[in-house]
């Protein structure tokens, strides 16, 4: 089983601590859109088997038409196989879920919905450059929920000057709304942002990591106790609403990813697209595919399993490790992995290495511990 992913590379605004690619100016959507179906019947044979999930992802997908969201699904179901159950995911600003845009999105192919709450608090929203207000936020989750079964929402914790009580009171807004899936995020600074321009001008206090980490102790309490699962590091869901799009990235299922900036990977093989939306239209108009390719080592193919695995609830399958990559690997993963699990930062579990509760926070760091480095 495939996915699809689908970059839209257009916001409102610019929020101050984002660095992926968009641009704030709408002229060339129609043109965009032209060319995301372009280059989906371009690769159409970069997938050999049925399509399990489609990601609308941005920028902001949820400043699509009526009419340019079903302009693509018609590609797509006519190149592709998809499944009857498909999972299909779009992500969407509060302040673009009227009601009209909901009905709208409920009537296309779409199924599911990843909406950017981020806070429920003027002074993160306002902080943070968003576009909607938190009673946007509250509305339109109240609103989509009439329509939408399956829902998620994104929040950020380690906000400069959000306390623990007010990050508490976000989590439960979530849970009083019902909400059965949450992604959630530490705030971080990422160069060339307007948020890290601030914090070096002394506009915004530095973000604190102790106090990020405080609040991911706070978000993992509340949430289990909830009925959440945290089954990876940035993800809670209830029964049955796991995203299965992430999910697939975290297994190491092959992929395709359309638009400008979007990467795709097969198993061995990684691709992006160019990070520019004129050259990017100008490259599918002329039937070129504008992206460059890096083919994965062996031991980056290794690496990459244990850096996805361990942010998972399900570890890394000592099995898997031999079966994929011979017994030398599976032997310098345990030996790697023996001071870590004396520490508390790993666990063995049924043949499995899991990262503790008291490793969660740094399972980054965990995972480079385990990495192979080529002599």
């Amino acid at each position: 089983m495939s996915g699809i992913y689908i970059h839209i590379p257009f916001c409102k605004q610019a929020c101050h601590y984002c660095d992926f690619h968009f641009s704030t100016s709408v002229k060339k959507k129609p043109e965009m859109v032209e060319a995301i179906c372009k280059e989906l019947k371009l690769r159409k044979d970069e997938i050999k088997d049925e399509v399990e999930t489609i990601y609308f992802g941005g920028g902001t997908p949820s400043l699509l038409s009526a009419e340019e969201l079903a302009q693509i699904f018609a590609v797509i179901h006519e190149i592709y196989e998809v499944t009857a159950d498909a999972e299909i995911t779009l992500e969407a600003n509060p302040d673009d879920l009227t009601e009209e845009k909901i009905k709208m999105l409920a009537a296309s192919p779409v199924n599911r919905l990843s909406i950017g709450v981020q806070s429920f608090f003027e002074a993160d929203l306002k902080l943070m450059n968003r576009a909607h207000n938190s009673e946007e936020a509250l509305e339109s989750i109240k609103l989509a929920k009439q329509y939408f079964e399956n829902i998620s929402i994104d929040l950020i914790y380690g906000i400069p000057g959000m306390s623990n009580e007010r990050w508490k009171e976000n989590l439960q807004i979530v849970l009083d709304l019902g909400v059965a899936h949450i992604s959630s995020y530490a705030l971080t600074v990422e160069p060339k942002t307007a948020l890290k321009s601030m914090i070096e001008k002394g506009k915004v206090a530095p973000v604190e990591e102790e106090l990020a980490k405080e609040q991911y102790e706070i978000m993992i309490e509340t949430l289990l106790a909830a009925g959440f699962d945290n089954y990876e590091f940035s993800n809670f869901g209830k029964p049955g609403f796991f995203s299965r799009n992430n999910t697939a990235y975290w297994f190491g299922k092959s992929y395709l990813g359309i638009g400008p900036s979007a990467h795709s990977f097969d198993g061995f093989n990684r691709k992006w697209n160019i990070n520019n939306n004129t050259l990017y239209i100008k490259a599918l108009q002329k039937g070129e595919i504008p992206a460059e390719v890096e083919q994965l080592s062996f031991s980056d193919r290794y690496n990459e399993l244990v850096m996805t695995r361990l942010r998972t609830k399900w570890g890394i399958a000592v099995d898997e490790v031999e079966r994929s990559f011979g017994r030398k690997f599976k032997d310098y993963l345990l030996r790697e992995a023996t001071k870590l699990i004396q520490s508390g930062m790993l666990e063995w579990n049924d043949n499995r290495l899991q990262v503790s509760r008291k490793g969660k926070f740094l399972s980054d760091g965990i995972a480079a511990d385990l990495f192979w480095v080529e002599e």
